[in-house]
């Protein structure tokens, strides 16, 4: 973005006719203001920079009777800092732009949606998004239904007296790239999957573990039973849990495996290597073979890791290809880069239920170019 179109923006915020899509931006440039002092101007001006900017932003969108007169120098600070961190939080709620991308692009690419598969015990597979809601199957004393919400919901009845069976019969439910699914195992427990990933587990738990194993990203929202520990296996990690909320991240693609903590704890572990954690934070599992470690990051953003479940993108300093990796899943593309890309870092949430090329508009304000062919990206300088 210029600099002639920032003054432009702030010019309107000023006299008052500005559209909702430049309010936000101008709200992002002083969240940025108020986080970052480097940015030309002295105490003194940086605190009279941020109230004359709320005054404007915050008043009756009628033309003001005043002129800020710190305005060319804000617009000056905004410039740098769009390109230190540049903000995507103009494009939540905007409705989808007609400016074509790439003059190459033949058509849009729809968002990922509710969509997986269910395999069951015998091997016979059930389309989920495609089932009726209601009863879909029954394994033994186990009935499985699908709500009124696409969900997936287990529900085993009391076993009869003297007949209780410790076999275990496993079923698994996977999502596509451009997937998610969420299902209510017969504990009660509810996981969230997301796109490209999978969980296998038992359609009733007997004996004194709860187990299942996953692959991608998955969300859990566990029941509490101190007498029945709650595990999860991915990649040889294994997460152990009485009763909690946590997030884990373990896509093949991704440098690490990533275990947050919402609510409770949790104990982490892969080899020798283990760690205990507390809400709000964040083991990340490094693999490397036998030599695989464990650090723990404290104060994270939660509701960044959790954005997905809540229908967002969600960025803090995030480079190209992490942003990418993303995208690439959600909307079943494939990501190619050409050349060498610069090094730009990208903060802001995108909503995941806009098309393709609404969301790839961020790469145009931050000065990536890309085309599209077929469900290729193709990323250049």
């Amino acid at each position: 973005m210029r600099n002639k179109d920032i003054k432009d923006i702030l010019e309107k915020i000023n006299s008052g006719h500005y559209t909702p899509e430049e309010e936000a931006i101008a709200k992002y440039w002083l969240h940025q203001l108020n986080q970052r002092g480097d940015v030309g101007l002295s105490d003194e001006e940086l605190t009279e920079a941020r109230h004359e900017m709320w005054q404007a932003i915050k008043a009756d969108k009628k033309p003001k009777k005043f002129t800020i007169r710190l305005w060319p120098r804000i617009a000056a600070a905004a410039s740098i800092l769009l390109f230190l961190s540049f903000g995507a939080y103009f494009l939540l709620h905007k409705k989808a732009s007609t400016q074509q991308i790439a003059q190459n692009q033949i058509h849009d690419i729809a968002p990922g949606g509710n969509k997986a598969i269910l395999t069951l015990a015998n091997g016979n597979q059930i389309i989920l998004n495609e089932a009726k809601n209601g009863k879909i199957a029954k394994q033994g004393r186990t009935t499985i239904n699908k709500t009124a919400t696409g969900a997936v919901v287990y529900n085993t009845a009391p076993s009869e007296k003297g007949n209780s069976s410790s076999r275990l019969e496993y079923n698994m439910i996977s999502t596509s790239r451009g997937g998610q699914f969420r299902l209510t195992l017969s504990d009660g427990t509810n996981v969230w999957l997301n796109a490209a990933s999978s969980i296998k587990y038992p359609t009733v738990f007997n004996g004194n573990i709860r187990q299942v194993e996953i692959t991608g990203e998955a969300y859990f929202e566990v029941v509490h039973n101190v007498s029945k520990p709650f595990s999860v296996m991915v990649n040889g990690q294994t997460v152990q849990v009485l009763g909690t909320h946590f997030n884990i991240n373990a896509y093949k693609d991704e440098p690490s495996i990533k275990t947050t903590l919402i609510q409770g704890a949790v104990k982490v572990s892969k080899g020798t290597a283990s760690a205990i954690l507390k809400p709000g934070q964040q083991s990340v599992l490094t693999d490397a073979g036998n030599n695989s470690s464990i650090s723990v990051s404290n104060h994270v953003n939660t509701d960044q890791v959790l954005a997905w479940t809540n229908g967002k993108f969600s960025f803090n300093d995030s480079d190209i290809k992490t942003v990418m990796r993303q995208i690439g899943r959600w909307y079943n593309v494939e990501i190619k880069y050409e050349g060498n890309v610069p090094p730009t870092v990208f903060s802001g949430e995108i909503y995941r239920n806009v098309n393709l090329s609404k969301a790839l508009e961020i790469l145009r304000f931050a000065k990536v170019n890309f085309r599209i062919e077929g469900r290729e990206i193709i990323v250049t300088p």
